[in-house]
């Protein structure tokens, strides 16, 4: 898919070098082609690394992309150069009159802390409304998809007993949904969170589906209004080396942590990362942009309505 994206961006030599295809403003301005309208709020501390592992993944459809990353305006983040936000990110101030095809809602390390505690809670709250209003079809990843199934459904969060970190085997529920078109009857998702669903909490709730699940790491995928709310409790977009990266920054903390289970070779930290889960996150992107926001999205997108 050619992304259309600022050519100063970061990401943009990154995937490059991984033979990915971006596509600068000015040469997509050349296109007689409406461009998917992707938006990403962007919680994670390391933005950068967040936008390429995003940006990877929505680059495997023939389907171009616009792209806007977003960032919240009442919290200010310690871990990505203020240059960086102010040259390439844009505020909801800024974006909440428009109109997206598909909207994106990272993680954020706050699962220890109350919703209602997070200093941009208030802010998420009103973005969350928003996208039912602007968005065709939004995607909820790991915490935001615990903090979306409260604040929209009621469902609270569970803190586990010990950090899931690894990479786990899924299932899926329902081999009839779009989402799940080519998949294996089992997959592989890397996970790293404190919390966890119940299904008691979710399946007590018309209108919330549990499309997929781990025997060992719990409830993955929960769907919404027919495909226009996904909450999703792992990482399908890690980098091969983000666990790792994870786990050493720990281990260099004194926090003592387990290793990533299923993740190294023989379970070996020295060995590397037995990468398994890119063609489920490929398609896993690739038949959200196809299904449920290209096939559902009104040519001219200021029709989209609750």
């Amino acid at each position: 898919m050619p992304v259309r994206v600022p050519v100063q961006l970061p990401a943009v030599e990154t995937l490059r070098e991984e033979n990915i295809f971006v596509i600068d403003e000015q040469r997509a301005e050349g296109q007689d082609i409406r461009p998917l309208r992707i938006g990403i709020l962007n919680l994670m501390p390391l933005k950068i690394m967040t936008e390429t592992d995003l940006l990877r993944l929505i680059s495997n459809t023939p389907l171009q992309v616009e792209l806007d990353l977003i960032d919240t305006r009442s919290h200010v983040s310690r871990n990505t150069p203020r240059e960086h936000i102010e040259e390439f990110y844009k505020t909801f101030e800024e974006i909440r009159g428009q109109n997206y095809d598909g909207f994106i809602i990272t993680g954020a390390p706050l699962e220890m802390v109350e919703f209602e505690d997070v200093d941009y809670w208030q802010e998420l709250c009103e973005i969350f409304d928003w996208c039912r209003t602007h968005v065709t079809s939004t995607l909820y990843i790991c915490w935001a998809a615990f903090a979306g199934l409260y604040y929209h459904y009621g469902v609270p969060k569970h803190l586990t007993s010990s950090k899931i970190s690894g990479v786990f085997r899924h299932r899926v529920n329902d081999q009839r949904n779009p989402i799940f078109r080519g998949f294996d009857d089992e997959f592989y998702v890397p996970h790293s969170r404190h919390v966890q669903l119940v299904r008691s909490d979710i399946e007590s709730i018309p209108g919330l589906s549990i499309l997929s699940e781990s025997p060992e790491s719990g409830i993955y995928m929960v769907m919404a209004r027919g495909g226009r709310e996904f909450f999703i409790t792992g990482h399908s977009e890690y980098s091969p080396l983000t666990l790792d990266y994870e786990y050493r920054r720990d281990m260099d903390r004194g926090l003592n942590p387990s290793i990533p289970v299923h993740y190294y070779i023989d379970d070996d930290p020295s060995r590397g990362p037995l990468v398994r889960w890119r063609s489920h996150a490929n398609l896993l992107f690739s038949n959200w942009l196809n299904y449920f926001v290209y096939q559902a999205t009104p040519y001219d997108i200021r029709q989209i309505h609750d």
